[in-house]
């Protein structure tokens, strides 16, 4: 049950009712002292089940719960032999797939705990991760990505060896940095076995880098403890049954698909990894049963099924968007009718949605059952049940789509400082538009951003989180860490929301500078706008793109400069209030020019777009008294630049 004041805005949610079912039937695993104790349990009740395959690998795998459990094993033992003590931390540089899981959970049984982020990562983010988790050891996913990092003297005399987990290791070995393969490192493990670690789920289990309010990435440290949270919990959203099929999509070092993957192989899960080549063709492939992936995904097949509809012939097109307005207004009405919106709904106009609910149900249930079975089948593979959205806001029509057409779509919300999920949706509470409730065990609160008062329930303010999945603090940052959590151990999400009297959490904005896009990635506005404010025709900007696609940015331009370097491109001169398109798209061209010249550039720190704007001053109140942009007052004026920049309405 939840405890809630109509004064105070602080949940404290414990699973009852439906969730206490639903727990009730997943396995216990609450006698887990560490997630390395998971593999052998699973590996007794699944035995030969396929637990993982990777048909894209450049070595195709699949693996039982018995083989994967026996890989980890050797896995571990070897990485003992080698000098990996309790304790000890290794960097795992690498992308999807079991060699992945093997190694991380591998290092785990040895009582070690990684430092993880994807191959693709900027080199010089890479190297700061090496130095700032004083990784004794390097898990690499090939010799090309070694090469690529060019360690130095000091990194090489940090680490004592180096595993390749794709390929070769590198022809030219170095006596003083041992360097092996994968199957090297698994012959040296076979037949030992490693002591089991001591101590308690407060061990540390894993290091995640996050981007920090000066652009440098700060450690986030996860324990047993936390992760065995996730995996203990996430059953009141989703009930996977063993050898049902899942599709991975996301980056596996992502704390969102790392706990949800934990989760789905403690119920028996096969696993497939997918890339975003072959995502198309693997769900037809896999037509899993469960896919959990972010925002942008979701509006990809979305956008898919628009495009196919814009061919079909006429007749069709007005059958299926007839049929898909009528499914749309069932599912909102009979929403309303179970008082399941973000307002509440007084009883006339619940009894009159029901009414209308129940007029348009025989069209509906004629369409789910001639129609939607096929739409599904093209999109999803056809046997999708529940599908999870996580990573940033999901647009509301995309959202109301997949209702309407049978998808049983669950909203998730966390950050990778509480590994990460704090709230979701549940399937006989599915508030569309809302983050959900709140995990068992786990407080959350609205305060005034200044004040930090304590707000009452429906009253927009910061979002406050504490609980199990909760990290202790920053790694080696105790500044950081006094900045983001409190006295009382209150997370500070540095999210903008309100809660509803039923425990359900509304996420309106953000109240940190990062900034998250529809795929998941986190960039850091501040840098960034440095770069473009140094240009010769940018005054101001401030960056946009929260659950956007691409970033934006609102310009306050050099006004001379801006003209006569549109003169110079052969382009009309912006007026007081009017820019042409075409100057516009120029200057987009030319601030992603700056912007891919920076050191360490990643390919999502680019603009999908710019638009003119009024200065940003004190006077106006966009700026503080110390000259630092009011980006929530700023997105508040400039709202319908933003809505024309994205193309809304």
């Amino acid at each position: 049950m939840s405890t809630a004041s109509s004064s105070a805005a602080a949940i404290l949610w414990s699973a009852d009712g439906p969730d206490r079912e639903a727990l009730a039937r997943r396995r216990d695993w609450s006698q887990l002292a560490g997630l390395e104790r998971l593999w052998p349990a699973l590996a007794e009740l699944h035995g030969e089940r396929v637990a993982l395959e990777a048909p894209h690998a450049r070595e195709p795998e699949t693996l039982s719960y018995a083989e994967l459990h026996r890989r980890i094993e050797a896995a571990a033992a070897a990485f003992r032999a080698l000098g990996v003590e309790p304790g000890c931390v290794v960097a795992l540089f690498a992308e999807n797939g079991p060699r992945w899981l093997q190694a991380d959970q591998g290092l785990m049984r040895a009582g070690a705990a990684d430092a993880v982020r994807g191959s693709g990562a900027p080199v010089e983010e890479l190297r700061y991760i090496l130095r700032d988790s004083t990784a004794m050891a390097l898990v690499v996913e090939s010799a090309a990505l070694l090469s690529r990092l060019a360690l130095d003297q000091e990194l090489r005399e940090q680490l004592r060896f180096v595993v390749v987990l794709e390929g070769d290791p590198p022809g030219v070995e170095d006596p003083a940095l041992p360097c092996l393969s994968w199957e090297q490192l698994l012959a040296r493990g076979a037949g030992s076995v490693a002591p089991w670690p001591e101590g308690g789920p407060e061990r540390l289990a894993t290091l995640l880098y996050t981007s920090g309010t000066t652009g440098q990435p700060k450690g986030v440290p996860l324990s047993h403890a936390n992760l065995l949270h996730q995996l203990r919990n996430l059953g009141v959203a989703v009930a996977p049954e063993p050898g049902d099929r899942v599709l991975s999509i996301l980056p596996i070092w992502h704390a969102y698909e790392r706990s949800a993957e934990y989760f789905l192989f403690s119920c028996g899960c096969r696993q497939s990894y997918a890339t975003l080549k072959t995502f198309r063709a693997d769900l037809q492939r896999v037509r899993p049963q469960y896919l959990i992936s972010v925002p942008r995904l979701w509006e990809a097949i979305h956008s898919g099924f628009e495009d196919a509809l814009a061919a079909m012939p006429a007749s069709r097109q007005r059958l299926l968007g007839s049929a898909l307005a009528n499914s749309r207004r069932y599912s909102l009405r009979r929403r309303q009718a179970a008082d399941l919106t973000l307002a509440p709904e007084p009883l006339p106009t619940r009894v009159q949605a029901a009414i209308e609910a129940l007029l348009r149900w025989p069209l509906h249930t004629l369409a789910g059952s001639l129609l939607w079975p096929k739409v599904r089948s093209q999109l999803v593979g056809g046997a999708l049940r529940t599908a999870i959205s996580g990573g940033g806001a999901l647009p509301i029509h995309v959202d109301a789509f997949f209702e309407a057409i049978g998808i049983e779509l669950l909203v998730g919300y966390g950050l990778t400082e509480t590994a990460p999920v704090l709230s979701c949706r549940r399937p006989w509470a599915n508030r569309r538009g809302s983050a959900g409730r709140p995990l068992d065990g786990t407080a959350l609160k609205i305060v005034d951003p200044e004040s930090r008062r304590t707000l009452a329930i429906g009253e927009r303010g910061l979002v406050l989180a504490r609980g199990p999945q909760v990290m202790a603090g920053y790694f080696g940052k105790p500044e950081a860490t006094a900045k983001a959590i409190d006295a009382e151990g209150w997370f500070d999400t540095g999210d903008l929301g309100l809660l509803l009297g039923d425990g359900s959490l509304v996420l309106t904005g953000r109240a940190k500078d990062t900034i998250v896009l529809s795929s998941g990635e986190n960039i850091e506005p501040g840098p960034l706008e440095e770069a473009l404010a140094a240009s010769p025709l940018v005054e101001q900007v401030m960056l946009v793109g929260q659950d956007r696609k691409q970033l934006g940015a609102l310009l306050v331009p050099r006004s001379e400069a801006l003209q006569a370097w549109a003169r110079e491109q052969g382009l009309a001169a912006p007026g007081p209030a009017h820019a042409e398109p075409a100057l516009l798209r120029a200057l987009t061209r030319e601030c992603n020019r700056v912007l891919a010249a920076r050191p360490g550039a990643r390919p999502d720190e680019r603009l999908g777009g710019v638009v003119l704007v009024e200065p940003f001053t004190i006077d106006n109140g966009l700026l503080t008294q110390t000259l630092k942009q009011r980006r929530d007052r700023i997105s508040s004026r400039d709202q319908a630049a933003i809505a024309a920049l994205y193309g809304d309405g």
